[in-house]
This record gives structure tokens, C-alpha cells and sequence, in this order.
């Protein structure tokens, strides 16, 4: 069931040193390419990385929290192209949110890196880093790293009392409770 993928579904990053079967790969790009996308205008580009080089110059793509990702065995660049869509990045981000779950689904464990306004160095962007790298073209820009790999941490799903159900309100913001 779908919810039951939600409710295990956790971030991972940490990654046995095992690569990601083709098979596998090539369903985790099927589910992203049927990604719900504002009028079908599909703005998204993905660059599936398996390069253990390019992968650890990937980690370094971000001062902060990125560098995880070189005991990846697998990674996926999610770039936009605006001139496509106004809501490119909503439709990056559910492309990435179906890429996650899927994973999760596959048995294989992932977490998001997020690059678009994040800096690489100081006169540098993420953005303009990732560009160089991995040859975008100058239209495109870049959401986010998705890490894919087998995961060594086995976190238990988020228990239901740690959600946040202070956070919904029902007819009119700030009114808890059904009446």
C-alpha cells in the first residue's frame, strides 16, 4: 500500500558499497519520467550519475551537507529548464519526491541534496559548479542531488504522535478539530 511506503520511507546516507542493478535504475527512471507536471509541459532534465569520480566531485558540490553522497553507489541531478514552465521547481520537486519513493519501493534507500541557491564555495554557486561538471547547458538549472543506494542505517519510519497535526487546520486557518 502507498501508505505504508510513506510511513517507512526515511532519509539514508549511508550506502553500502554495492551498485544499483540496471533493472533498477532503468524503473527509477521510468517513475520519474511519470512525474505529475504542470500541463504536461515536463521542464525537468535528469542526469543519471553511476561514475564513483564524478559522483565524489558531485559531494563537494555544496560547503554543507553534501558530502555523503560519495559512498553512493548511484546519483541523479534533477535540473529544470524555466523557459519550459513557470513552475519548474514544483515539478523538479515532484519528480524528486516520486524518485525517492520509488527507491524506497525498489528497497533501496535515498536521500535529497539540495543545490539550487545553495553556494559551493565563495565565488562559486552549487549551480554553477554542478554546470561545469557535468556540461548543462546555460538554460538549465539545477534543483537538486538525489544519493540512491543500499542503505546501511535501517531508521524506522517517523512514529504517528511525531507528526505535526498541529499544523492542519480544517475550513479556515488556525480552526483545529472537525466540528
Amino acid at each position: 500500500m502507498f501508505l505504508d511506503l510513506l510511513r517507512t520511507r526515511r532519509s539514508v546516507r549511508q550506502f553500502h558499497d554495492k551498485s544499483v542493478e540496471k533493472e533498477k535504475v532503468e524503473l527509477l527512471i521510468e517513475s520519474m519520467l511519470r512525474s505529475p507536471s504542470s500541463r504536461g509541459f515536463n521542464p525537468w532534465e535528469f542526469v543519471v550519475v553511476r561514475d564513483p569520480q564524478t559522483i565524489e566531485a558531485l559531494a563537494k558540490s555544496k560547503t554543507h551537507g553534501s558530502s555523503f553522497l560519495k559512498n553512493a553507489p548511484l546519483a541523479i541531478v534533477v535540473c529544470g529548464d524555466p523557459a519550459k514552465s513557470d513552475v519548474w521547481v514544483e515539478d523538479c520537486s515532484i519528480a524528486s519526491l516520486v524518485l525517492h519513493l520509488a527507491a524506497t519501493d525498489l528497497g533501496l534507500g535515498s536521500c535529497w541534496i539540495q543545490l539550487r541557491l545553495r553556494q559551493h564555495d565563495d565565488q562559486t554557486t552549487s549551480e554553477e559548479y554542478v554546470k561545469e561538471l557535468l556540461g548543462l547547458g546555460e538554460n538549465m538549472v539545477v534543483e537538486a542531488v538525489i544519493a540512491i543506494g543500499y542503505g546501511k542505517e535501517d531508521k524506522p519510519g517517523h512514529p504517528q504522535p511525531s507528526l505535526l497535526y498541529d499544523r492542519v487546520s480544517y475550513e479556515r486557518y488556525g480552526q483545529k478539530g472537525e466540528e
